[in-house]
């Protein structure tokens, strides 16, 4: 791995998968194991260094779950696969949607682009469809969007305060967590 990609992968690792939100560039560039002055020689900042490294992450997200919701297969394998997929980035990196909420607050950098996915517009629309068919409960096709990434990433969003108010390991977490698919899928569908 060369060293611009070992900065991102590190850069990363400390936002996204450990919640390092304000990691420095001198943090990044310790946990990577090099030169401060090499951020700056790839990146100019922390911040252009973390829109790459976010924006990366956020297309590689995009790419599979477009390819989940184009996919032409029963609508209820559909959006299990659509969990699955969620779920297992949400997992790997727990902190990137808390970042992104944080960036857009205090930067707005990550509201710049205001282009409709056409993959999202084919989904609300297969939603719409479904519930026509009474396969989910009809309302909104937005409102089960929300209802779908709430049920989702609430629980691991709010890891740390579950586990401390309510006591729960993180075997018994991990336990919890492998039971939600059954749990959503439950939940949304008629």
């Amino acid at each position: 791995m060369n060293k611009e990609e070992l900065i991102k992968q590190t850069a990363k690792e400390l936002f996204f998968s450990k919640g390092y939100l304000h990691a420095t560039t001198q943090e990044i560039a310790d946990a990577a194991g090099v030169n401060r002055s090499l951020i700056n020689y790839y990146f100019r900042s922390r911040d252009l260094l973390f829109q790459t490294v976010y924006r990366e992450a956020v297309d590689s997200l995009k790419s599979q779950l477009d390819k989940v919701l184009y996919d032409k297969i029963d609508f209820q394998a559909k959006i299990s696969l659509f969990i699955d997929v969620y779920m297992k980035e949400l997992l790997k990196y727990p902190y990137r949607e808390s970042f992104l909420i944080t960036e857009i607050c205090s930067k707005n950098f990550a509201l710049k682009e205001k282009k409709k996915s056409a993959a999202l517009v084919h989904f609300l629309k297969e939603v719409g469809e479904e519930m026509d068919k009474g396969t989910i409960k009809k309302g909104d096709p937005i409102q089960f969007m929300f209802n779908l990434f709430a049920l989702m990433s609430f629980p691991v969003i709010m890891k740390p305060l579950y586990q401390k108010l309510l006591d729960i390991s993180q075997e018994k977490y991990n336990t919890l967590i492998a039971e939600r698919k059954q749990i959503i899928l439950d939940q949304i569908f008629n």
